[in-house]
């Protein structure tokens, strides 16, 4: 197959591989310049009837949606596509640079007692991030795990086998148990648990430390495993203990999650440690948690007077917060997916809702009512933003796009196209742009940019300056990987970019100049918010804290602790110094001001 073109512009280089109903191949995508390599991988489905092959295509898509919510995960490999071709379903992956666990062992030989505790400490925290998310990968091995050339993290891929938690049958890939010598006991029966996947991560270890075949470690006249007496030097009592916990034939008697083995081994990040020991003035402190939402919160906004709280959750609601009481007033209903993004107009009349169900809707806020649904997105909407005067609204999509509607009419202006990947977030500029000629936007990408946008005003119409026609003046790139959100502060002279690779940038709107670059966070930084004067930055992140940033100088002020997952918005009330930030916990959280503290805060 090789040459073989793909939709027109993925270009076949190699098979890499074959197993049951599907291949793997090497490719590049034509039409990026230079071409850029990726994966391809092909499916085909074994059953016959028109009925079962339509739930196949619904199980594929809904796989599709699942992998590219886990390549947000720096790393897991990012989805760039997926679709239906002739008699195929395909996904088109991002291909990692690097080498195996395999090959690594056959350049360097059996791996150190250190060399283990690496891969547990950087491989348990993804598995938690894949499992939290419903998802089994099923093929954890050796050979699945790559050490990234750029810089020698751990990348696991292969999710060609994944099961969905929800989902028994597999229509697509048929049921399949992955590579039997590391296959739990349970998943060679069609019975795969999370805990099948911490089993073949066991497997994995002990493998690399003896460079023997698993089939060859397991002694079957005593139904155990006998991988000590191979190893070429001894390790610690406590790794082996792990290990032999790790891969216990009876599920009862192994570990249950990521999360328990990590409690075993005690794994916690250093900048967490460091954390304890700082002291701070002053300090925020949670003094409300709301629940009420039955599924991930993914928004906060507060109202322009400060007296609502808007929340929109994977439970498909959005719920609207009485600040005083702390209790929901209302409960808007008509998405029919999970709701990822919530904003008011500047005179705090409308809610602009986005949603996974590919639309945008506006709502009256006095009578909560629904006033337009804005349909043209052909994937889920990630992100909404009004303009400031209020009369345009803008709404990223990882159709890859980026919309411009009339407000008054709900009708579309125009699209802006330009981003190789899906578009994560965007954020009007509270300031004219361009030689005060232009309204700005800034956009964020998987494609690791930032782009800011010029968009001519005439009169009450919106259209693409000619000047730049459908081009961003500026793209910034600086981040290693994709890019999660932006943030303009209330002068419009400065940009904060939150990402994938765990840092924060902080950027001259006007040079597209690095002013600082911030890094404390564990993992990816989703959400960003200005204070009203511009002083500080409120980040939050998958490491499940909230940190606030002195501008000025780029030092870290503090760290809210408190959620029980991840962070995935954060919120600043434009009247009073309150904070809000919500949570895959399904809980909003409420933090004020303080008069003194550490540096380190826990909810209360």
């Amino acid at each position: 197959m090789s040459g073989l073109l793909i939709q027109e512009r993925y270009r076949v280089v190699k098979l890499l591989g074959q197993r049951g109903f599907s291949k793997t191949f090497l490719a590049v995508d034509d039409e990026q310049n230079p071409p850029l390599p990726c994966i391809i991988k092909q499916f085909w489905s074994q059953v016959q009837t028109p009925e079962a092959l339509e739930q196949s295509k619904a199980l594929f898509e809904l796989k599709a949606v699942r992998l590219s919510e886990l390549g947000m995960h720096p790393q897991i490999p990012a989805l760039i596509a997926h679709f239906e071709q002739g008699q195929h379903l395909y996904l088109i992956q991002e291909l990692i640079d690097g080498i195996d666990l395999d090959q690594v062992m056959e350049e360097e030989g059996a791996f150190s007692e250190a060399q283990i505790w690496q891969i547990l400490n950087d491989l348990l925290p993804v598995l938690k991030f894949i499992h939290d998310r419903q998802v089994i990968h099923q093929d954890v091995k050796p050979k699945n795990i790559i050490r990234r050339s750029s810089d020698g993290c751990l990348v696991l891929v292969d999710f060609g086998v994944l099961k969905l938690a929800s989902q028994i049958e597999q229509y697509i890939t048929g049921i399949s148990i992955g590579s039997p010598e590391y296959a739990a006991p349970e998943q060679t029966r069609g019975e795969a648990v999370f805990a099948s996947d911490l089993y073949s991560l066991g497997v994995t270890c002990i493998h690399l430390l003896t460079q023997i075949s698993p089939f060859d470690l397991f002694d079957v006249v005593n139904d155990c495993w006998a991988w000590r007496q191979y190893l070429t030097t001894s390790v610690s009592d406590r790794l082996g203990q792990i290990l032999d916990k790790l891969i216990q034939n009876a599920v009862s008697r192994r570990f249950q999650s990521a999360d328990e083995v990590m409690q075993a081994i005690g794994s916690q990040s250093k900048s967490q440690q460091r954390l304890q020991f700082k002291i701070q003035h002053p300090s925020w402190q949670c003094l409300h948690t709301l629940t009420g939402h039955f599924g991930s919160v993914n928004s906060v906004a507060f109202s322009p007077e400060g007296i609502i709280l808007a929340s929109g959750s994977d439970d498909k609601t959005i719920k609207l917060w009485d600040l005083d009481t702390q209790q929901a007033i209302a409960t808007l209903n008509g998405h029919t997916q999970a709701i990822k993004s919530v904003a008011f107009s500047p005179d705090g009349k409308m809610l602009a809702t986005a949603s996974d169900d590919r639309t945008v809707k506006l709502w009256d806020i006095n009578t909560v009512q629904e006033i337009y649904t804005l349909a043209g997105h052909s994937h889920a909407v990630k992100a909404v933003s009004f303009s400031q005067d209020g009369k345009f609204l803008v709404s990223a999509s990882w159709d890859k796009t980026i919309r411009l509607w009339n407000v008054n009419t709900g009708a579309e202006i125009c699209q802006l196209t330009g981003h190789q990947l899906q578009v994560t977030s965007v954020v009007f500029s509270p300031n004219l742009g361009v030689d005060n000629a232009a309204l700005l936007l800034a956009s964020a990408s998987f494609d690791r940019t930032v782009r800011l946008w010029a968009l001519a005003t005439e009169s009450s119409d919106l259209c693409i300056s000619g000047q730049f026609e459908n081009r961003p003046y500026c793209i910034l790139s600086a981040h290693a990987w994709a890019v999660m959100t932006v943030a303009f502060n209330p002068e419009g002279n400065i940009l904060a970019t939150g990402s994938d690779d765990r840092t924060i940038k902080l950027w001259e709107v006007t040079t597209g100049h690095i002013i600082h670059t911030l890094s404390g966070h564990s993992w990816s930084v989703v959400a960003l918010a200005f204070t009203p004067d511009g002083k500080t930055l409120i980040s939050g992140s998958w490491d499940k804290t909230i940190k606030l940033w002195k501008v000025s100088t780029g030092q870290e002020i503090a760290t809210l602790c408190g959620h029980l997952d991840s962070v995935s918005a954060v919120a600043i009330s434009p009247v009073a110094q309150l904070i809000a930030s919500s949570s895959k916990d399904r809980t909003i959280k409420l933090w004020r001001l303080t008069q003194a503290g550490t540096n380190s805060v826990n909810a209360i």
